[in-house]
């Protein structure tokens, strides 16, 4: 080989700097770990070991006054065995499918309508500002927006010249109008959501759709939806999740009732758990719960390929 021909090989680097390669990678790794070590402290003291200490409880018998006691997977036979249980799960499935539609719907439109107005931080406040008002405090207000005596809600039904209605007392209103509620209080966050996805989304492809004469409701189908997957994933599992976890309105209105037909799965486990002392039962339901919620949230992700988007 002539001398020409192997000075156009590159020299392999030196060892000096593949030690010196590795070193920064080590000492990046080691500030990382660092870095995340607090954060795993506090996953492990707050949501690991309190979540393997539920799954304990749960195949016990303890009443809060006395030593728990092993009985094995009696409370997941008897649970399965409750028609209250399934009753209260209806009830919560009824209520995420009255909440998740809606909420969606209604946050995607007012993101929309933001991204008409990008500059008005104002209007995004307000917007907003629901979200930051305390579930408790939401749903008193309600009660009292609501009430069918001095209620607003019914004397302006009233000055049309409808009757009163007892939104939280009626077996046909009550789950609508708590969903109603949160939908009112979440419905501004999902917004916000959808609007920080729409800011990602090149206005290229918007000014093109339109030289090709493609019209709003094309354009909503074919770019802004298949854009908004990842963060649609996001919303809807979030939404899912919380709406499964609905507790503080329900003890506010209707504590259950009319009939049960309020009874979600949170209320459900809290009057086994803190009102009738069986801490055993209470935490089988959230075992049960939170192997509901892993499966929809994998299938979810698997049917809607919710990880992937179509920004190349």
């Amino acid at each position: 080989m002539s001398t020409d021909a192997a000075s156009n090989h590159p020299k392999p680097p030196s060892g000096g700097i593949v030690r010196r390669a590795r070193k920064y990678k080590s000492e990046e790794v080691r500030a990382a770990l660092y870095l995340i070590i607090p954060s795993l402290i506090g996953f492990a003291l707050f949501y690991f070991y309190p979540a393997l200490r539920n799954i304990y409880m749960s195949l016990t018998d303890w009443d809060l006054m006395t030593d728990p006691e092993f009985i094995g997977i009696a409370n997941y036979r008897r649970l399965f065995e409750d028609r209250h249980f399934w009753n209260s799960l209806r009830v919560t499935v009824m209520y995420v499918l009255y909440n998740i539609p809606i909420q969606t719907v209604i946050g995607l439109a007012i993101a929309l309508l933001l991204n008409q107005v990008k500059k008005s931080t104002s209007l995004r406040a307000l917007v907003l500002l629901p979200y930051f008002i305390p579930n408790v405090v939401v749903g008193l207000l309600w009660l009292m927006l609501l009430n069918p005596i001095i209620g607003p809600v019914n004397q302006v039904l009233q000055g049309i010249g409808l009757e009163r209605i007892q939104f939280l007392r009626l077996p046909t209103t009550a789950l609508p109008t708590i969903a109603g509620i949160n939908i009112w209080r979440h419905m501004g966050f999902v917004a916000i959501l959808f609007f920080a996805g729409l800011q990602t989304i090149p206005n290229d492809l918007y000014e093109s759709a339109k030289l090709d004469g493609a019209s709003a409701p094309t354009i909503l189908w074919k770019i802004t939806l298949p854009l908004l997957r990842p963060v649609m994933t996001f919303v809807v599992i979030t939404s899912v999740i919380g709406s499964f976890q609905i507790f503080d309105t329900v003890a506010v209105t209707t504590e259950g009732g009319p009939m049960r037909l309020t009874e979600v799965l949170i209320w459900f486990v809290y009057r086994h758990a803190f009102e009738r002392f069986n801490m055993g039962y209470g935490a089988a339901v959230t075992v049960v719960l939170f192997v509901v919620l892993v499966g929809f949230t994998f299938a979810y992700i698997k049917l809607t390929r919710g990880t992937e988007s179509d920004l190349g």
